[in-house]
């Protein structure tokens, strides 16, 4: 839910909409992608821009990925409705930044913003 309700405060659209959107999706299989990372993601009616948010989790949190490791970094993504192509763009280079072992541990550790944004930049 926290990351519907950031999504709704930064492009103004129903929290709601953003939620069963994520859920929706996350029906129709995992996006856990295994080694503790999971790209929920979405296309959302109405939203003009792509947004992308990262969570690192304390605990992590059961996905139902492929190899049962739980979900401590999470890269939500959602994109407009009909964006078809750059929302499996923005996937592909997401998962291969999480791919990146070092990467993932920078994001699992790291503590200053600057240093985990560095380790988003595609």
């Amino acid at each position: 839910r926290l990351a519907s309700s950031n999504f709704s405060a930064q492009s103004q659209l129903d929290d709601d909409l953003i939620y069963n959107c994520l859920q929706d999706r996350e029906k129709l299989g995992s996006t856990a992608l295994g080694l503790g990372v999971a790209i929920p993601h979405g296309r959302v009616k109405g939203l003009k821009d792509p947004l992308i948010s990262f969570y690192r989790l304390q605990a992590g949190i059961d996905y139902g990925s492929a190899d049962s490791e739980p979900v401590d970094i999470s890269i939500f993504l959602l994109v407009p409705e009909v964006a078809t192509q750059l929302h499996l763009e923005l996937l592909s280079e997401i998962a291969q930044t999480l791919a990146d072992k070092n990467k993932r541990e920078t994001l699992r550790q790291g503590q200053l913003p600057n240093e985990i944004l560095h380790s988003l930049t595609i």
